[in-house]
């Protein structure tokens, strides 16, 4: 009797247990998921749960080390008030119809803990668990107000929508990365993070940038490919998501730094407002044109560059003769449209026109002398196929 006792024993004290966590998750007191039912509608009210695989094909490709020809590091402002490309960052202001704008977005997903946050270190930024921003001192540094349930990590953090500051969220930083892969030979263009900066005025009138955090793109990529904007008043149809207009590179902002030794700003490199825009266009267009200028041109493209190159000196020595104002010099590159290749009788025919004109005008002057453009024989070997070999010629 005793040994039947002890092996129906264990099988009761099982049963029992089985039936009293059954009778309390039913009850509602304790939850398999281990949230409560306001857990699970601030979880769906912003926005649904991101999976590691969903992630996965956000994230940016990664090009090998070894396949890497170049490589630069880009840091870029954008103007949300006086750059109409960048207005669809800002609006909506406050939320319309489920719709938020790129700083409540990237808000509530830091201070929801679905994304990590990283300090700002103006040019030595690293992305590590060392320098992740705590919510808490985030929120009171910005004066920022919030409540709080909870304490450590396990701390809820609510924002009331009216104080989310997105007045002063005028400017955004973000760092661009211009990678040329020499396996698939192309220049690969894309953002690695981004940083929401607030703009506010002081008591005299000034103002100042303050910028918050940076937060990797590929992390936000989910969220903003949810969100659609409109790019234009005339068209009121959203069709691109945020995560649309970071990809086909539709903001426009100034470089106000690149990636040195000296770890130094542009205006530092350059304190002249002229020698600054000067550089800023020249990185801008030696970035644009790198991969362009590898490709070795057709020969109707180098012929078309040629002529043009021709035309334009002929034009300059006119104008020097002439006495008028020297145009400037026009370069014509491979990838440009270029005209068709013209014939030696349409070159002289607009020559003459040309030089007709500018007898006319000059009539009481003394006329100037025709401008011939020694040509060597491999040059018009190239450009007539008709003339004769000089192998071929009698002697």
């Amino acid at each position: 009797m005793l040994k039947v006792l002890k092996k129906i024993l264990p099988i009761a004290a099982m049963a029992a247990t089985i039936l009293s966590s059954v009778a309390q998750d039913n009850t509602g007191v304790v939850r398999r998921n281990g949230g409560s039912k306001r857990g699970q509608k601030q979880e769906e009210a912003s926005g649904p749960k991101i999976t590691d695989r969903m992630q996965g094909f956000f994230d940016s490709p990664k090009t090998h080390d070894a396949d890497l020809a170049y490589q630069r590091e880009i840091y870029r402002q954008l103007d949300l008030k006086n750059v109409p490309e960048n207005t669809p960052l800002y609006f909506p202001e406050d939320v319309v119809d489920g719709q938020q704008n790129l700083f409540r977005i990237i808000l509530g997903l830091v201070v929801d803990g679905k994304i990590p946050a990283f300090e700002y270190l103006d040019g030595r930024e690293v992305f590590t668990d060392q320098y992740k921003v705590k919510v808490g001192e985030m929120l009171d540094r910005f004066d920022i107000m919030y409540q709080k349930q909870g304490d450590g990590d396990r701390a809820i953090y609510t924002i009331e929508e009216a104080d989310v500051p997105t007045g002063q969220a005028l400017k955004y930083y973000i760092i661009e990365k211009w990678e040329f892969d020499r396996r698939s030979n192309q220049m690969k263009t894309f953002v690695e993070a981004i940083c929401p900066v607030l703009t506010r005025t002081d008591d005299f009138g000034g103002s100042a940038n303050y910028p918050m955090f940076w937060v990797k793109f590929d992390q936000l990529r989910p969220y903003l490919a949810q969100q659609y904007v409109f790019l234009t008043d005339d068209n009121n149809l959203p069709q691109y998501s945020l995560d649309d207009y970071f990809n086909l590179g539709m903001y426009k902002g100034e470089i106000y730094k690149t990636k040195n030794l000296r770890n130094l700003s542009m205006a530092q490199m350059y304190p002249d407002e002229d020698d600054l825009k000067r550089a800023q266009d020249s990185i801008d267009t030696r970035l644009r044109e790198f991969g362009k200028n590898l490709w070795v041109p057709t020969r109707d493209e180098y012929l078309a560059m040629r002529d043009a190159e021709e035309e334009a000196a002929a034009a300059r020595e006119l104008a020097l003769a002439n006495g008028d104002s020297i145009p400037e010099r026009t370069v014509v590159t491979a990838d440009e449209e270029v005209p068709a290749v013209k014939t030696r009788a349409s070159k002289r025919a607009g020559r003459k026109k040309s030089s007709s004109s500018s007898s006319n005008s000059a009539s009481k002057k003394k006329k100037a002398p025709k401008v011939t453009q020694p040509k060597s024989s491999s040059s018009s070997a190239a450009n007539s196929s008709a003339e004769k070999s000089v192998r071929r010629r009698k002697r």
